[in-house]
């Protein structure tokens, strides 16, 4: 816990917290903080670069505040994925999903907030900064989701914002179109479902059901399976009653040109961006079969990281072996288990390598 000096009038329920962050540390392999390992081509590279530099020349003037092309982009790219008829009333956009998420709580937080962990941490974390109640609902033993004890949850509680992350983080277990439905008949608030790692699973997206039940909101983002996480572009979902009241609690002019410019370009290149998902959903896979063969048990997972347990030795020491011998994984503080993400070729031989060794030393 920090020790704030006593003139610092910082609220009480933020004293006793940290500031949230993965560790950001040098290593050969870095593969804790979920983002796709293969960076832009040159040919986007330059594309983005041509156009930031015509965006330059206008930089002294504010940007448009309702990102508007961006946004009829992003509509465009939900309806090619989804078969569905949004347009840029039913997108909102920011910078990253913490954003969206953030401004969801600052909407919509009067009542409190359900979500079932151990899920995206930030989640609750963002509730408490924004002095919203979070609730924390039960998953079962294995980490996946009992719809019918969910649903039970949600009607004793009677939350006004639900969240359901699917693939779920940090354990990679995904939810079927059919039990978000079940879901959503049955939440009277806001459900949420945040999908930052849906292009990784097979699941249909829960934006198909926007249009039936208005009331579920759909969180994606492109720092994920679209390789753009420095940017730092998220968007939502919704119906256009949701959107417009993301206009209510937003920051002037929050989405930078620059940004806007980026993320324009990055959506027509989205078949180059997404090329990926294919070769990491096969490593993915490779790396299950090779972590069984050690003898440790991995989660089922529907996204581009898996949660891995069965070793003997406690997981923060075990961490700490494999950072010193260059692999940075995740300690998601589970007992016993650790997260990595799914890298390149290299990377994901350095890491069984150097797991086989620390677990030869234990």
């Amino acid at each position: 816990m920090n020790q704030w000096p006593s003139w610092l009038p910082l609220r009480q329920n933020l004293q006793e917290l940290s500031a949230y962050g993965a560790p950001q540390l040098p290593a050969d392999a870095v593969m804790n903080t979920n983002e796709n390992p293969y960076p832009p081509s040159a040919a986007l590279a330059k594309a983005i670069a041509d156009r930031v530099s015509e965006v330059a020349l206008t930089l002294n003037r504010y940007p448009d505040r309702d990102a508007l092309v961006l946004r009829d982009k992003l509509a465009d790219f939900i309806n090619g994925l989804s078969r569905t008829k949004f347009g840029s009333a039913n997108v909102w956009a920011a910078n990253g999903s913490n954003e969206i998420i953030q401004s969801l709580f600052m909407a919509f937080g009067g009542g409190t907030a359900l979500g079932f962990t151990p899920s995206y941490s930030m989640h609750p974390l963002i509730a408490k900064v924004t002095q919203v109640q979070w609730l924390n609902g039960n998953r079962r033993e294995d980490f996946t989701l009992d719809i019918d004890s969910a649903i039970e949850q949600i009607q004793r509680d009677k939350p006004t914002l639900t969240f359901i992350t699917t693939p779920n983080n940090p354990t990679g277990s995904a939810v079927t179109i059919e039990e978000i439905e079940k879901i959503a008949k049955s939440t009277s608030g806001l459900l949420i479902v945040d999908e930052a790692y849906a292009e990784f699973s097979d699941e249909i997206s829960a934006v198909t059901l926007i249009e039936k039940y208005p009331h579920v909101v759909v969180i994606r983002t492109m720092s994920k399976a679209f390789a753009f996480a420095g940017v730092r572009l998220g968007y939502l979902v919704a119906d256009p009653a949701v959107v417009d009241a993301m206009f209510l609690v937003r920051l002037p002019y929050h989405l930078s040109a620059l940004t806007q410019a980026a993320g324009e370009v990055a959506l027509d290149f989205k078949d180059e961006l997404l090329g990926t998902v294919a070769q990491l959903r096969t490593d993915r896979d490779r790396v299950v079969a090779q972590l069984s063969q050690m003898g440790l048990s991995v989660i089922p997972s529907a996204s581009n990281f898996l949660l891995f347990s069965g070793f003997e030795m406690p997981s923060a020491q075990l961490w700490q072996a494999m950072l010193d011998r260059g692999v940075l994984i995740r300690d998601v503080g589970l007992l016993g288990y650790l997260r990595v993400t799914i890298g390149n070729e290299a990377e994901n031989t350095k890491f069984i390598s150097t797991l086989s060794l620390c677990l030869g030393e234990k």
